[in-house]
């Protein structure tokens, strides 16, 4: 393990280590101590591999869900939201796993986390290439770390593009637990990283997707693969494909790395001088280095907040696209 990606920390008599990690929600049990050594190849901090507390918590989670009967799929997956969103060499840096032991496959994608929000009363956006932020809160458009389990899919359409196609988009929705049972709530989930932009409308009656008056709205195709979402967990278009056709009507775990306790300990950490390398808090060092200290926004603090800016929008008319030419 590269020892500038790990921390550690003590606060008082209590140590926390990468083999125990502050003792609550999925911990790392007989999960760290049976890591099969064709997986162990891909355990680390380096580019491409997962962090051994990210992997521990993730096996956790799906090792209890099947002993359980909770789930069948011979897959699960892990999100590790500390790392950056390029990669050294300017491509979308892989943060997101897809690991199937049966199969002895393991596969290290990217994936976007929450953008945020700037409001008068708080801020708690965040930048494009490391997370800072993260809340529970809906309307917070940030990442919730912890335990999910995939749910059921819906496609929606979002516009025409192109030569007048219509383009649809698949969601997959994620039941939480613990902090984060609120995903339904907060409409969390996973999809491709791509969005319509309308720019305009054009009659076409026929259209399934044709409002009152017989219009349908035309827009360009927007990919931000690897980078910033409304909080939802966000891939490539091949990989939602793949990901997709992996737990459609089989559902998996999916374990998000940092939870609340991780980021709070962290941020103490770091305020009171009291990081240093070998062991312990776990942390992507080149983002740590760059945010210098992350934030968690529990529910019960931001949400009034949000809801009170919320109360403060003035009523706009709606959205009326101008006629395509």
């Amino acid at each position: 393990m590269d020892v500038q990606e790990v921390f550690s920390l003590r606060l008082g008599s209590l140590r926390f280590t990468l083999a125990f990690v502050v003792a609550s929600g999925v911990g790392p049990t007989q999960a760290a101590q049976d890591i099969p050594r064709w997986l162990q190849a891909h355990v680390g901090t380096g580019e491409g591999q997962i962090a051994p507390v990210v992997l521990e918590r993730a096996r956790a989670l799906y090792q209890t869900k099947r002993r359980n009967g909770d789930v069948t799929n011979p897959c699960y997956l892990a999100m590790d939201a500390t790392r950056p969103s390029a990669a050294p060499n300017g491509a979308p840096g892989p943060r997101f796993y897809v690991i199937c032991e049966r199969q002895r496959t393991f596969r290290a994608v990217s994936s976007g986390y929450g953008n945020g929000r700037k409001l008068q009363r708080a801020n708690f956006s965040n930048g494009r290439q490391c997370a800072k932020n993260f809340s529970n809160a809906e309307g917070s458009k940030l990442t919730a770390g912890g335990a999910y389990v995939t749910a059921e899919t819906r496609t929606s359409f979002k516009g025409y593009i192109g030569d007048k196609v219509p383009f649809y988009r698949t969601f997959i929705l994620f039941d939480g637990e613990g902090e984060t049972r609120n995903a339904r709530e907060r409409a969390i989930g996973g999809h491709p990283a791509v969005f319509v932009k309308w720019q305009c409308r054009y009659q076409d009656p026929d259209s399934p997707h044709a409002d009152k008056d017989g219009y349908v709205p035309y827009g360009r195709l927007v990919n931000y693969t690897g980078g910033r979402s409304n909080g939802c967990t966000t891939w490539s278009q091949e990989v939602s494909k793949e990901i997709t056709a992996l737990v459609e009507g089989n559902p998996t775990t999916l374990y998000i790395y940092p939870e609340g306790r991780d980021i709070n300990a962290v941020a103490n950490a770091a305020r009171n001088g009291r990081l240093s390398a070998g062991s312990g808090l776990y942390w992507n060092a080149a983002c740590l280095s760059a945010i210098g200290a992350p934030k968690f926004w529990p529910k019960h603090k931001l949400q009034p907040i949000i809801n009170a800016w919320r109360r403060s929008l003035p009523k706009n008319p709606p959205l009326v696209l101008p006629i395509c030419n």
